[in-house]
This record gives C-alpha cells, structure tokens and sequence, in this order.
C-alpha cells in the first residue's frame, strides 16, 4: 500500500526531527518552562491556519475528488478551535496568552506556513496532506510522553497540557483515517508529490523545533 512506501521512503527524514535536540532534551526532562512556552507559542502560530488551510484544499480539489472534499469537511470539524486550547495552555503556564496572539511566529514557523499555502493554491492541494502526515505522524509517537515528562520536570498543572494530550489521542484516530486517505492515491505523480512534500514538511518542522533553542524566541514568549 502506498501509505507504507511514504513511511519508508520520509522515515530518514522523520528520524532527523525525532532526533532534534530540543525533543531529546524534552525526552529525559531536560526543559525549561520557557522554552515550552516558547513551544506552544510556535505551535499557536501555525495550528491557526490548519482550518483555514483545510478549507483552502476542499475548495480547489476537483470533482473527480469529490470523496476527499468529504474527508476533508469532516477534518475541518476535528481541527475547529485548536488554537484556542493552546492559547489556554500558555495561560495555564503563567504566560499572557493574548501577548502570544498578537505576537509574530519565529521565521523558522512563517516558513513552514508559507509553504503550506504555496503548496496549496499555487502547486497542488493534495500537497498539504504532506504536513498532515508530519504533525500528526509526529504527535501520536511523542505528544502524551512528552507531556509526561514536561509535567515531571515542570511541575505545570494537567491543564497546561491540553494541546499535547489531544493530539496523542486524537491523531491517534486520525492517523488511521490519513492511512487510507493516502492509500487512495494511485496516480504515480501524485504520489511522488506527496513523497516530496511530506520530506519538505519534515525538514521545514524540524526547523521549527531547531528555533526554540534561539534564546530570542524563548525570551520574547516571556515578556
């Protein structure tokens, strides 16, 4: 099934991410509260345009998808509002929330989104299902352990961790549902479209994760 030919033909690039040293640290409870804040504000600034992404791609898939704009619809319900459970994690740090609503995403982020929508409207939208693959493959292997860890180290509240609990749970579901999304492309360019963009989304989130060790961004997350 092709699902599986996507896993082994990203997995190094996936292991790149996984091995990033912001994670690894995370892993053995090496974190400071700023830099998880400093996490869950990049976070913020790109899971506020998964909807409006999502929407994006069911509105230029042709009608010979029309199976996929329904898949699509029923994502969007899953994905409404996620932004808003981060926002109240960072509260739940002590942060002010609305300072990270207004704030600007680290240079690292606003790649990353604007890859996303260039894959959208001026590639192709099944593109996009490259990113889906990335954070949710990336959130069932790590989100709850991680949340674990950074709880221990931390000493934060159960509900400074919304974000990442949901994600371990529900990408979960979602993961499974992707898997025969994907498998319902045959077309041979199409799969190497999303071969490549799923590698661009690997390295462009591990560029993500590299940022939160710039002592810039942790610090303007906490003043």
């Amino acid at each position: 099934m092709f699902y599986d030919t996507l896993q082994s033909a990203t997995e190094a690039d996936r292991q790149q991410l996984v091995s990033s040293e912001i994670i690894r640290r995370c892993m053995v409870r090496d974190v400071t509260l700023q830099e998880y804040i400093a996490f869950l504000t990049q976070a913020y600034h790109h899971v506020k345009f998964t909807v409006p992404l999502l929407m994006a791609v069911g509105a230029r898939l042709p009608d010979s998808m029309e199976w996929l704009r329904d898949a699509v619809a029923e994502y969007i319900k899953d994905e409404l509002g996620h932004q808003e459970w981060i926002l109240n994690d960072i509260a739940a740090c002590g942060a002010d929330k609305e300072a990270v609503r207004n704030s600007e995403p680290a240079i690292a982020t606003e790649l990353m989104v604007a890859y996303a929508w260039d894959m959208v409207s001026r590639r192709n939208p099944i593109g996009f299902f490259g990113m889906v693959q990335v954070l949710e493959g990336t959130s069932v292997s790590l989100a709850d352990y991680a949340a674990d860890q950074i709880k221990e180290a931390l000493g934060l509240p159960e509900q400074a961790f919304t974000y990442l609990r949901s994600h371990g749970c529900i990408d979960q579901t979602h993961i499974k549902y992707l898997q025969e999304l994907i498998n319902r492309f045959t077309d041979p360019a199409e799969q190497a479209l999303l071969i490549h963009s799923t590698k661009m989304f690997y390295r462009l989130y591990k560029g993500v994760f590299d940022s939160l060790l710039d002592e810039q961004i942790v610090q303007k997350t906490t003043h």
